[in-house]
């Protein structure tokens, strides 16, 4: 019997570092067709909302990109009032999941939360979305309380 061979990878492009850079209101156009993306199941954020996230005073916005500058993750986070962090968006490109951007884009709004001296950061997250889930506890987070009927759509 012979033993089973492992894929032929050599023929796959090979995955580049990627570049983590600030996210501003340049980035509107490319942030919103990529949050469009990956949340096709009705979630995604208009274009003039992704306007305000990412030119507001109060944002702490990420993005990563491949070498060629393809925006290929972004995190949107916000300071509420109650001195909070807000991470409102984490997107990932559908082609370049589970390579760790979600992770390196989460530890990078943490530390910018930090830097603007906010401690305390909260999210939320679609209880069908286990991978979500799991990422985020993983990375440490905390499950504080369910909120019934937060998403448009029947599951939350």
């Amino acid at each position: 019997m012979w033993p089973k061979r492992r894929k032929d990878r050599t023929n796959q492009p090979a995955f580049m570092e990627p570049i983590v850079l600030e996210m501003g209101h340049g980035d509107l156009n490319e942030c919103w067709r990529l949050d469009q993306r990956c949340f096709s199941d009705g979630e995604a954020y208009d274009r003039e909302t992704i306007r305000y996230l990412l030119s507001h005073a109060q944002s702490v916005c990420y993005k990563a990109v491949s070498p060629d500058h393809e925006m290929l993750a972004f995190v949107i986070g916000m300071i509420e009032p109650d001195e909070t962090g807000h991470v409102v968006a984490l997107g990932v490109s559908p082609t370049h999941r589970r390579r760790g951007l979600g992770r390196t884009l989460m530890h990078e709004v943490e530390q910018g939360f930090l830097r603007r001296s906010i401690k305390s950061v909260r999210l939320e997250v679609r209880t069908t979305n286990e991978v979500a889930q799991k990422l985020y506890l993983g990375l440490g987070d905390k499950i504080f309380r369910r909120m019934p009927r937060y998403y448009t759509s029947v599951d939350d």
